[in-house]
């Protein structure tokens, strides 16, 4: 670039290197100023910068003047679109979301420290804490949920094909790998996972797909149906139905499963959970879950084809759960 070029784009950097240096804390003066440009090839007098800081504050850039004790004048960036606790907030938001992948999670967060200065990165770095939590294997959920957005909007149907997990950790499509024609309503958000509310074609009847396990999504050109299956639907009711949770104490539990669950087992705890075969039909895992009637009923939900091993009080508090549901049945039997 020539330097007549490199001239013409002075506020530029100026803009820059005060959103990316300055705070209420680290704050410069215009000798500062000046020997940034320079370093980047460009000539600045002092008195054209102070023209400059006039025109950036005519442009909407909160640049606040001080007075140090010393008489010498300082300048930072106030007011941002983001401050320091909402870009923390964020952050926080993004590597404790389960549904956002490790690697999207870390451009995320490399995306949100830009948004403040260079010394407010570093108090966001420190922030980020590697939890542990399963995070979603499957980087695809962002454009998944774009395209069914899309979709939703144009008043168009879908294709795509849906997978679960075998014993060996592989995906393996349903339908043997024939795709699903649905017609898209809702997206909702729950239990840090994201899933499709809509009309299968050939069933004939509303379902819910997590988006996440959605491979080769296609928007088509046919016009969605079931809008009145759609609209009969209480979507408060209807998630809290489906969806509803309930919060208890983190145990690491003993859990003993049929073979063709681990899909779901998969899809509960992660891809990293580690399978110990039983025998040549069950396998058994440790994980750490919130004991709750929620995971009581999700382990109930695979009949006799699950249960809960270990440790005893939780086994124990497992089987009351039952017998107590039982009782209840029985009650309204007589």
């Amino acid at each position: 670039m020539s330097k007549t070029s490199i001239q013409k784009l002075k506020l530029l950097y100026l803009r820059d290197y005060l959103l990316d240096q300055t705070d209420e804390t680290h704050l410069v003066s215009v000798s500062d100023m000046a020997a940034y440009l320079k370093e980047c090839g460009i000539e600045a007098e002092r008195k054209a910068l102070y023209d400059d800081l006039s025109l950036l504050q005519d442009y909407g850039l909160d640049v606040i003047r001080v007075r140090m004790p010393n008489n010498s004048i300082r300048y930072y960036v106030a007011s941002r679109d983001f401050e320091l606790p909402e870009l923390k907030l964020l952050v926080d938001s993004v590597q404790s979301s389960k549904f956002i992948t490790a690697r999207k999670t870390k451009n995320l967060i490399e995306k949100l420290e830009r948004l403040g200065t260079l010394h407010q990165a570093k108090e966001l770095q420190r922030q980020v804490i590697v939890s542990g939590r399963v995070k979603n294997m499957n980087e695809s959920v962002f454009y998944n949920v774009d395209g069914l957005s899309s979709a939703i909007s144009n008043d168009h149907a879908v294709t795509f094909k849906y997978y679960e997990y075998n014993l060996n950790k592989e995906r393996q499509f349903r339908k043997g790998g024939s795709s699903y024609k649905v017609s898209p309503f809702a997206l909702i958000l729950d239990n840090e996972n994201y899933y499709l509310l809509g009309y299968d074609e050939e069933d004939e009847l509303m379902k819910h797909f997590r988006v996440d396990k959605i491979s080769n999504l296609t928007e088509g050109d046919r016009k969605r149906k079931g809008k009145e299956q759609f609209d009969e639907i209480d979507l408060g009711r209807y998630t809290a139905k489906v969806f509803g949770m309930y919060h208890g104490d983190t145990r690491q539990v003993r859990l003993f499963f049929a073979n063709h669950l681990v899909g779901a087992v998969i899809d509960r705890f992660g891809k990293d959970v580690r399978i110990i075969p039983e025998d040549e039909e069950h396998f058994s895992v440790l994980a750490d879950v919130s004991v709750s009637p929620q995971f009581f009923g999700w382990v109930l939900s695979f009949g006799e084809e699950s249960t809960i091993l270990e440790p005893k009080d939780v086994r124990e508090q497992y089987l009351d759960h039952i017998r107590r549901a039982v009782a209840f049945s029985e009650s309204l039997a007589k």
